[in-house]
């Protein structure tokens, strides 16, 4: 007893540093990227179904199912310690919510991916166009 009477507590100060919802979502992606790198292609495909939304340093997320609610929380711990360590806040937190009414943004065809990147940014047409450029 008379030896823990002479420690000090050291108390540890995690960083709490301020990001911007670009700045997060590019760690969401490439952390993603990491993901299907190594063959965990269901996560990869859950992280890359919606865009988060960020509100202070919480990360709000919508899944379609409770299926897949599930499958996220189990990867969750992991993408936690990565967005924190990338991101320098120890602050952040991920909130999924199930929204059963999204549809998933996933591009099959040639003609799908070019639709949605259209989607994303206007000006592909204008570069279709002109440089005559074939789907």
């Amino acid at each position: 007893m008379e030896q823990q009477k002479g420690q000090i507590k050291q108390e540890v100060q995690l960083p709490t540093e301020s990001f911007s919802e670009t700045q997060m979502l590019e760690f969401w992606f490439k952390y993603a990227d990491k993901l299907g790198d190594k063959g965990h292609k269901i996560m990869e495909s859950l992280l890359r179904m919606n865009e988060p939304k960020l509100e202070g340093f919480t990360i709000q997320y919508e899944l379609p199912n409770e299926g897949s609610k599930i499958d996220f929380e189990k990867e969750k711990p992991e993408l936690l310690g990565y967005l924190r360590g990338h991101l320098h806040n120890h602050e952040i937190t991920i909130e999924v919510n199930v929204n059963e009414s999204i549809k998933s943004k996933i591009a099959f065809t040639s003609q799908d991916k070019y639709n949605r990147l259209n989607e994303i940014n206007p000006n592909i047409e204008l570069l279709k166009k002109t440089f005559d450029l074939d789907i």
